[in-house]
């Protein structure tokens, strides 16, 4: 169903897509595809209901989302769940997940503060300039599968606490986490019209960038449809904020804490099944690291515990769906072909009770070249490519010569080594002794070259900047004025 303006909706077209449980198979929902009639039915729903809520008081504007937050709270179990069985990760990490898309609304609710702008009196003789913000009107956010729930609130609370309204489309892998939010954003009492949601597939995706009514674009995705959105949006004046792919590297130094590292690291290559856009997908180990690494990161892959999410003890859930466990594979079967050796294979997993799941087991692949084609891909599953360096100034170089710059962290007990680390690093997030470098709601989730396009990023400051226009206001009350008549 479609939420435009006040009311649910059925998709008129009647085309729909099956969302089925990846641990399972199961047949959950059916998903409807919008039509470009349908998209302009909700960007003009909340074009009408702009006016009205630009001019509703911040403090006021914020009301909902206090509630809302109450809500996600209560029903955090109930989403959790909802999560688990669409996207396949377990419910710790979907927990974990929704902890983080409500620490956003939080921030959001400070709104009154955020929003506020700057003066200056006398800047000449009798003259005082203020710098205001004001809304920008109707925004487009356009959200993965990966976190149905985290992403949309990176970019929604922010958009509508500044006054904008919204049209959201899911991804169509994972529809119903927003589904559900989006009737608890009722309960809330967020007024009909300034959120909206649509669902459907590209052609959707591409109706609401086109929609002229449509000030800017919120992406998350792929590094290829980052791009498309990015220029898309560009050609048709919009502002727009493009998260693509990633490959995070992880730097080992010889003198880190090998267990911990190793138990870090395994954690964030593996956890979400490698389906995050801060997986540590590669592991960069400079000199006598290699060997103790490549023990210890084979244990941990190992006993991985690989099963539905919805089980407990489960550390591992599936991949989103058999075409993507299928690519994922197909890469494996390339690397190994070649000079990489396969420490740990997870291809070929059998899940008892999840036959018609799409599971693999971690995969561990050593001695990967910089240039080959592995280590340039973002393979988006629980496979670990590891990279030796002679040197910390070698895995520095390792890291800036890719083409990603979303994230890269270092294991060490050195401090200088640390600071040489986040100093000549070039990626927009960076952990040392983290296998997960992911900003607090009250940071921009940075990200650099082709992870990145755009100037402002989700959350904090960055979100305020961009669901805003500043306008300056230059004013003359000269004393004397009322004898100038």
């Amino acid at each position: 169903m479609n939420r435009v303006g006040h009311e649910w909706r059925a998709a008129k077209a009647g085309i729909t897509v099956p969302i089925r449980d990846p641990a399972t198979g199961d047949l959950l929902a059916a998903m409807p595809l919008s039509t470009a009639d349908e998209v302009d039915e909700a960007v003009r729903s909340a074009a009408a209901a702009f006016p009205a809520w630009r001019r509703t008081p911040p403090g006021e504007r914020i009301q909902p989302l206090f509630r809302l937050k109450a809500l996600l709270d209560a029903h955090l179990g109930e989403l959790a769940r909802i999560i688990t069985r669409e996207c396949g990760k377990t419910l710790a990490e979907s927990e974990a997940e929704l902890k983080r898309g409500i620490e956003n609304v939080e921030v959001a609710a400070g709104i009154p503060s955020l929003m506020m702008g700057a003066a200056l009196e006398d800047i000449a003789n009798g003259i005082d300039e203020t710098m205001i913000r004001q809304p920008l009107g109707v925004v487009g956010v356009i959200t993965p599968f990966n976190f149905p729930a985290m992403i949309p609130l990176w970019f929604l609370p922010y958009a509508i606490a500044c006054g904008n309204t919204v049209v959201l489309k899911p991804s169509d892998k994972t529809p119903m986490t927003m589904n559900r939010i989006f009737e608890l954003m009722e309960e809330a009492g967020v007024p009909g019209g300034v959120v909206n949601l649509v669902n459907g597939g590209q052609d959707t995706v591409n109706a609401i960038i086109d929609h002229p009514d449509v000030r800017a674009i919120s992406f998350v995705g792929s590094t290829p449809v980052a791009k498309l959105v990015y220029s898309r949006a560009a050609s048709n004046g919009k502002r727009a904020q493009c998260q693509g792919g990633a490959r995070n590297p992880v730097v080992v130094l010889p003198d880190a804490d090998m267990e911990m590292t190793c138990r870090i690291i395994a954690d964030s290559a593996f956890g979400c099944a490698g389906q995050r856009c801060l997986a540590s997908s590669v592991a960069v180990t400079v000199g006598d690291a290699s060997v103790p690494f490549f023990k210890r990161i084979t244990e941990s892959a190992a006993v991985r515990k690989v099963g539905n999410g919805l089980d407990t003890g489960i550390e591992m859930g599936p991949v989103i769906s058999a075409q993507s466990r299928q690519r994922i594979e197909a890469l494996i079967e390339q690397a190994i072909a070649g000079p990489t050796l396969a420490l740990i294979d997870g291809r070929s997993a059998q899940i008892s009770g999840c036959e018609a799941g799409n599971f693999l087991r971690p995969t561990v692949l050593a001695d990967v070249h910089p240039s080959s084609d592995l280590a340039r891909t973002e393979v988006f599953g629980p496979v670990l490519s590891v990279i030796r360096a002679t040197s910390l100034e070698d895995a520095i170089d390792i890291v800036n010569r890719s083409a990603y710059g979303n994230m890269a962290c270092l294991f060490t007990s050195s401090g200088s080594a640390a600071r040489q680390f986040r100093h000549e690093v070039r990626t927009g997030n960076v952990g040392i002794n983290l296998g997960v470098a992911a900003p607090m709601a009250y940071f921009p989730f940075s990200g650099w070259k082709d992870s990145f396009f755009g100037d402002l990023h989700a959350q904090g400051s960055d979100a305020i900047d961009f669901f805003t226009e500043k306008k300056v206001i230059v004013e003359r009350w000269p004393s004397d004025w009322s004898r100038k008549f």
